[in-house]
């Protein structure tokens, strides 16, 4: 791990959200450690199953779960071919307590886990509404107000407006780059639109903590 730290400040790699692309792993390497500091806060202290939604490579869910021995990590993502990826992080770094990947397209319930089989306390999703429909989000929430126990929560990080507002000039010059790509609806998502999405599904808005380069950590959860 501390052979990777030192990659954290290498060049900024051009745009581009495909999942194994040099940018994804850059930023990546960059926000985990903030992302870390934030959980060890949040997820539980005793044994528990967190879903993530959308792991991509699984950078993220195999450098967070050998801090979490007591936790049970389960990877997924809407794209199968890169399971192989994750399961190859998962040996290479020998981690133990991060399950099979699983498919879960969040516009196709019938990918999601069935609650009376597994439900989870928490949910994360990392780097994932930027770069997807409102569609997606709204699937989202819905997905895990399904799939969370009561007391659970869902944990989002990404940049994201705040009341029509960016946070930063940087964030809007991000916006702007991402909708020059030309897939409808990729841009910055507003925390209050997350938060209406959220309540129809049972969730309530909890908390928005600021993070390094002005993006968000935003928690919802289900009370009951």
């Amino acid at each position: 791990m501390e052979t990777e730290k030192n990659l954290i400040y290498e060049e900024k790699p051009p745009l581009n959200p495909q999942p194994l692309s040099p940018y994804v792993a850059w930023a990546g390497k960059r926000n985990r450690d903030a992302i870390y500091n934030v959980l060890k806060e949040k997820l539980p202290k005793t044994n528990a199953h967190v879903l993530e939604i959308g792991s991509g490579s699984g950078m993220h869910i195999i450098y967070f779960a050998p801090h979490f021995e007591h936790l049970h990590f389960h990877p997924s993502d809407f794209d199968e071919s890169v399971f192989k990826n994750i399961n190859s992080l998962k040996q290479e770094k020998g981690v133990n307590n991060v399950e099979e990947p699983i498919n879960l397209d969040l516009l196709s319930p019938e990918t999601w886990p069935k609650p009376e089989e597994q439900l989870f306390e928490v949910i994360i999703a990392i780097n994932i509404l930027h770069v997807a429909s409102f569609q997606v989000a709204e699937g989202m929430m819905q997905c895990a107000g399904k799939l969370l126990k009561p007391g659970g929560f869902l944990y989002l990080y990404g940049p994201f407006k705040v009341n029509g507002e960016y946070s930063s000039p940087s964030n809007q010059e991000f916006d702007k780059t991402l909708k020059s790509f030309g897939v409808t609806q990729w841009s910055l998502k507003d925390v209050a639109d997350l938060a209406k999405a959220a309540q129809n599904h049972g969730l309530t808005f909890q908390e928005k903590i600021e993070m390094p380069s002005h993006n968000f950590s935003v928690l919802f959860a289900k009370l009951c």
